[in-house]
């Protein structure tokens, strides 16, 4: 054949048309090949893309998310910038009322100072001469008279008593405390051995559990003890049979200090009153005070951060509970 695609060029190099047919499919294998290579190319180029492509999403989405982000962190800026100056409106105002309490303390200060050297003078002048008429003119008085004249000193000793006991209430706000650990157990068998000595008569079973320890100021705890028996020891007078005890209990991961009694009790619907200064809920005449025990007893506990309460059935005792620095202000304790 002699047509262009079997014809061997002259020039070409080949001896036969075979040579130059084997050539031409070589040249052709070869095309085939870096077809093959530009198509498997352009794949991956289209792969590449379409990552790219899915980058651009997944970006894009972390540009919103950050945006969110930004979003978010401006309104808890703005938040917490509001609640800055709430703040500090709030320290401002505990500023001022400390102000205000710090003024109240200066007054209580002169008023107690006032209540020392100006009420005291002429209390003790009216006593002097009550006693005065009493040992020397008592023959010379009728029954009325001599009534009277002993109410007068009755008044006056109370009025006294009051007075000791308003300058105790305003000292414990103000004076200074040193912590430590208190051995209360010691502290209150030997509060109650002075009870036991100043009234032999009374027959009371004490209970005084060991080991226990308060972390504290030992004078202002030991104003906490004695007030506390003092209430059980007046408040089981009327019992053949008294019995006061000292323990603790579990309270809410902590413990909480208590005095029981089986005294006489009251109805929890007077609670709220009882640990205000003057407010009482029994008669002088059944039990005689001033009604500041109490108060002074909770204002102590309250500078060691604690908290005091009492549970109580009429005619079926009572228990005060309190807690000291750092332990749980627990209520219901059983």
């Amino acid at each position: 054949m002699t047509d262009g695609l079997t014809r061997v060029p002259e020039a070409s190099g080949f001896r036969n048309r075979d040579d130059y047919a084997a050539a031409l499919l070589n040249v052709v294998g070869d095309l085939s090949q870096e077809k093959s290579r530009l198509e498997e190319l352009q794949r991956a180029s289209l792969n590449i893309l379409e990552d790219f492509a899915g980058e651009k999403v997944r970006f894009e989405e972390t540009q919103r998310a950050m945006l969110n982000l930004l979003d978010d962190f401006a309104s808890e800026r703005e938040k917490s910038e509001a609640a800055n100056r709430g703040l500090r409106v709030a320290l401002e105002s505990l500023r001022l009322a400390k102000e205000d309490v710090d003024s109240a303390n200066r007054e209580l200060e002169a008023f107690a100072y006032s209540v020392s050297h100006d009420l005291r003078a002429p209390l003790r002048t009216i006593g002097g001469f009550s006693q005065v008429l009493v040992e020397d003119c008592d023959a010379q008085l009728n029954e009325q008279g001599r009534d009277s004249l002993h109410r007068i000193v009755a008044a006056v000793e109370k009025m006294g008593q009051l007075i000791d006991d308003l300058l105790n209430l305003s000292r414990v706000t103000r004076v200074e405390m040193l912590r430590g650990p208190v051995d209360l157990t010691r502290m209150a068998r030997k509060i109650f051995e002075e009870f036991r000595k100043f009234h032999p008569e009374r027959q009371a079973e004490i209970v005084v559990a060991d080991d226990l320890v308060g972390q504290g100021d030992e004078r202002l705890l030991s104003v906490v003890l004695r007030n506390l028996i003092d209430n059980a020891w007046k408040f089981t007078s009327q019992r053949e049979k008294a019995r006061i005890e000292f323990g603790a209990a579990p309270a809410g991961g902590g413990q909480a200090f208590f005095f029981k009694d089986n005294g006489t009790g009251f109805d929890m619907a007077f609670a709220g009153k009882l640990f205000q200064p003057f407010q009482r809920l029994h008669t002088m005449r059944d039990f005689p005070g001033t009604g500041i025990g109490l108060a002074t007893v909770k204002r102590i506990i309250e500078r060691h951060g604690g908290r005091v309460w009492i549970e109580a059935r009429p005619g079926q005792g009572a228990t005060v509970y309190f807690t000291l620095a750092g332990e749980p202000e627990e209520r219901e304790v059983r």
